[in-house]
């Protein structure tokens, strides 16, 4: 009788089991693989669950990204906290966080202590040759399937279009997301109320997300470098952590503000090396804060950094997930959330956009980037294995030449 009242119990647990290690393997890869920035994560990880193994549809994709966007912190590494919590829990939200950061926080590791012993970083620029254009392509494939779930309409079309123009001519990524959001709720209301002749104008001003503003960066003014202390090093990257939107050009101003001028730890120089470490890494750009904690703290700050920068994410994600629902049944915040999707796949494109300028400059990295995107709508293959594949073209045209 006793065997028979845990067998339910048993399966339970086992099958909780099964979905944890499946969580743990796939973000394991993908903190070796996922090279690109944020935008590339975001493509594998759709590619990944969405196409591969359908765990969520691709509208639930798309909300997740617009949520995590709403929210300070390297909007990948929270979508894949966040994916991991759909999937196993609180335990697959550690999980999954831990695993996708952990390879990246190595390999920054090894890359921090060949610059203090050796004074230089290794030569990657051979790996990124023929990396970038598969990257590339990985991106665009993502944003075709992305597109089509998201534009649903002539409407959203335009002003997708509209926001990439403004992004390629300068605008703040930050004011193209929640601005763009916004205004697109107050558009498609305004639009909608003069089509019913029924709205009230007092109905068609959207809620604003609570989050839609850039935290301002403190600079504490120093006659000289402040002692250093792993409490202060914890401190400040938690502070960061909990208050930074944006991309790694954010991340800069944030450092440079708090380790160049305020506490005078770093120099311009190797403030940049640390931003460059992050950026050629697998993995989040914000290990680039497991770099600093190395280079001024040793191991025990590469870790205190890394832990600092990071937690913030991890607990925000179970926060956010509590309203969501609210949110996406709330018509007003549902139709500033429609726009947020629609900004984020612009952003994507806009960035994809100048990351193809730069990279495909010649015949070979051409012919990588049209190679993969013919492979990815034939062939499952795993894009993890098409990156180590440019990665070993690039190696062979670096002996080549």
């Amino acid at each position: 009788m006793t065997d028979q009242a845990s067998g339910p119990d048993n399966q339970h647990s086992t099958r909780e089991g099964a979905r944890l290690g499946e969580v743990a393997r796939l973000f394991l890869r993908l903190g070796f693989t996922a090279f690109g920035g944020p935008v590339a994560h975001i493509a594998m990880m759709r590619q990944e669950f969405v196409q591969r193994r359908q765990w969520i549809s691709d509208q639930r994709f798309v909300d997740l990204i617009g949520i995590v966007n709403l929210i300070p912190g390297p909007s990948s590494t929270e979508l894949a906290i966040y994916l991991g919590y759909l999937r196993a829990g609180v335990p697959g939200l550690l999980v999954a966080g831990v695993c996708f950061i952990g390879p990246a926080m190595l390999i920054v590791l090894a890359l921090a202590w060949a610059y203090v012993t050796f004074g230089a970083l290794p030569q990657t620029a051979w790996l990124l040759y023929g990396i970038v254009p598969v990257v590339i392509a990985i991106i665009a494939w993502a944003l075709w399937g992305l597109g089509r779930t998201v534009l649903r309409n002539v409407f959203a079309v335009g002003w997708a279009v509209m926001l990439v123009a403004l992004y390629l001519l300068g605008v703040n990524a930050l004011l193209v997301l929640f601005g763009g959001g916004t205004l697109y709720a107050v558009a498609l209301g305004l639009w909608r109320a003069v089509r019913t002749r029924r709205a009230h104008a007092s109905s068609l001003l959207p809620l604003l997300p609570g989050a839609g503003g850039v935290a301002a960066t403190t600079v504490v003014a120093s006659a000289a470098s402040a002692p250093f202390s792993l409490l202060t090093l914890f401190l400040t990257f938690l502070k960061i952590g909990a208050v930074l939107y944006g991309s790694g050009y954010v991340l800069l101003a944030f450092l440079r503000a708090d380790f160049v001028h305020g506490l005078g730890w770093l120099t311009d120089r190797q403030l940049l090396d640390a931003v460059a470490v992050g950026q050629v890494t697998p993995g989040p750009v914000f290990t680039t804060a497991t770099f600093i904690g190395f280079i001024v703290g040793g191991w025990q700050g590469a870790l205190v950094a890394t832990l600092a920068i990071f937690l913030p994410s991890f607990l925000f994600i179970p926060l956010i997930h509590r309203v969501a629902g609210w949110l996406r049944r709330t018509p007003a915040v549902a139709g500033v959330l429609d726009g947020v999707n629609i900004a984020a796949v612009a952003l994507m494109a806009g960035v994809t956009l100048q990351l193809a300028e730069t990279a495909l400059h010649d015949v070979l990295t051409w012919v990588l980037a049209l190679a993969t995107l013919a492979i990815l709508p034939r062939f499952k293959f795993n894009s993890a294995w098409l990156i180590l594949l440019g990665g070993a073209i690039g190696l062979i045209a670096h002996i080549v030449r």
